[in-house]
């Protein structure tokens, strides 16, 4: 029979394993490099991505257009619908035969639209690429976009619109592009508005897919299980005959952040406890030159639990549950935002502290050891991001749809460990926004009105309106 340890022991024996492993000398994360991998454009123009991985028996392939909300000009939601009605049948093939085929074989199959890029995604087991891949290609090359089918879809996107303004979290982020980008490309709302997705007809949907699902303005990637030769083969047998009609998209300025003075979008929301809240401005884009190094600025101050965002407004005061930053990047340019919720009574206290907090970046800046801690941090988050072929595949295609080369990625570990405090305080004054912030709170605006003032020229709308500015 064991003898419990008395507490003390104990006790004494866990500080010593903790001191042990503080002690311990830290090893260096891995250095992250992408796996190497075949761009091939076919005659038609069609880009394709070929990277092997023979670690498990399984393909992720991916075909990625370059079309989103930004195209959507006049008819908000038009690339949103487009891209999930791809699903819903082929010239050969029902939506119901075709969930079937790939529900049938545990395989996933899915499809949507963004602001910039329009994606169709599949993963299977390698044994079922001869059934699944040339559905998958029938899929994208040759949708019926089925008008009952559509109808079904369209009304379901409608009501998804409605329910989402009732949790002022699920659209804040669209309140703010709004905001932001005005009547830009930029601006307009992905998933659309209550009335410009409930008047979308096929025929929309039928030409939005001929002028922007087109060889040239795609690529298919394919991460996985196969021979390179052999696949790149299947992909050109499937793929080669897609033909492109008319002109390709021109390219086109999608908009800049408009900041020239202090300003705050409040949306009424008459029976809310909480005021939403997002404070910000101009941000970078996706491929540019310091987007690695400001990720491990950004966690300093709200890119992690421990963050000082996080820990001023939830640890420290109770003024909320989370509080972050973000950086959200675009092709052309992007955004950057502080965002947090609190109770209704402390909507005052917590805009304050957030503020506060932003402004150590100036006033104080980040020292060496919180600066050591969130480069370890960063390190040690990445590559898992990066592991399966499926993640692969959304990263070939985020470098496709954003123009950002692999050097961002291969050097990814240099670029961390050479950030150095210097360098820190002279990204924060190039790329954090310090003056004519942009602010939305959403909110009972008879509550927070006067609050708002405090922080720009108020706008006010409110959450029940159609659209979002």
């Amino acid at each position: 029979m064991n003898t419990p340890l008395p507490a003390s022991v104990a006790r004494a024996a866990i500080a010593t394993a903790i001191a042990a492993l503080l002690a311990a000398p830290a090893h260096a994360a891995a250095e992250f490099r992408l796996p190497e991998f075949d761009t091939v454009t076919l005659p038609n123009g069609l880009t394709v991505y070929l990277m092997e991985r023979h670690d498990v028996p399984l393909i992720s392939v991916r075909a990625v257009v370059k079309a989103g909300a930004v195209n959507d000009g006049a008819q908000p939601g038009l690339s949103n619908l487009t891209g999930d009605a791809l699903l819903l049948g082929t010239a050969a093939h029902n939506k119901a035969s075709i969930d079937q085929a790939f529900d049938y074989r545990g395989a996933r199959l899915a499809g949507g639209a963004g602001t910039e890029a329009s994606t169709v995604q599949a993963n299977f087991a390698k044994a079922d690429t001869a059934a699944l891949l040339p559905l998958f290609a029938e899929i994208v090359q040759q949708p019926n976009f089925d008008d009952a089918e559509l109808a079904k879809l369209r009304a379901r996107k409608v009501n998804g619109i409605k329910q989402a303004k009732e949790a002022p979290r699920n659209v804040v982020q669209t309140y703010y592009r709004a905001m932001l980008f005005g009547d830009s490309p930029y601006g307009i709302p992905a998933s659309g508005t209550i009335s410009s997705m409930a008047a979308l007809k096929q025929g929309d949907v039928q030409g939005y897919y001929q002028r922007y699902y087109r060889p040239d303005n795609a690529a298919i990637i394919v991460v996985g299980d196969f021979q390179k030769t052999a696949m790149r083969q299947q992909i050109e047998s499937l793929f080669g005959a897609w033909k492109a009609s008319g002109p390709a998209p021109a390219a086109q300025d999608n908009g800049k952040v408009q900041a020239s003075k202090a300003r705050v979008l409040l949306v009424n929301k008459p029976d809310a406890i909480e005021t939403t809240f997002l404070i910000g401005g101009a941000g970078i884009a996706r491929n540019d030159p310091d987007y690695v190094q400001l990720q491990v600025v950004n966690t300093v101050l709200g890119g992690r639990f421990t963050s000082w965002l996080n820990d001023e407004l939830r640890v420290n005061s109770g003024l909320t549950y989370g509080a972050n930053s973000q950086f959200a990047t675009l092709a052309q340019t992007g955004t950057f935002a502080i965002s947090s919720f609190t109770a209704l009574p402390k909507t005052e206290a917590a805009l304050a502290l957030a503020h506060k907090t932003y402004q150590r970046l100036w006033d104080k800046g980040i020292d060496a050891a919180t600066l050591a801690s969130a480069k370890a941090y960063v390190k040690g988050q990445f590559p898992p991001r990066y592991e399966t072929s499926e993640q692969l595949a959304s990263l070939l295609g985020d470098m496709y749809a954003n123009r950002v080369d692999r050097a961002q990625i291969d050097n990814f570990t240099r670029d961390v460990d050479s950030l150095t405090p210097e360098k820190a305080k002279a990204l924060v004054d190039k790329h954090f926004p310090r003056k004519q912030l942009q602010t939305v709170l959403v909110g009972k605006a008879e509550a927070i009105r006067d609050i708002a003032k405090t922080y720009g020229d108020v706008s006010e709308i409110e959450i029940s309106a159609d659209g979002f500015r």
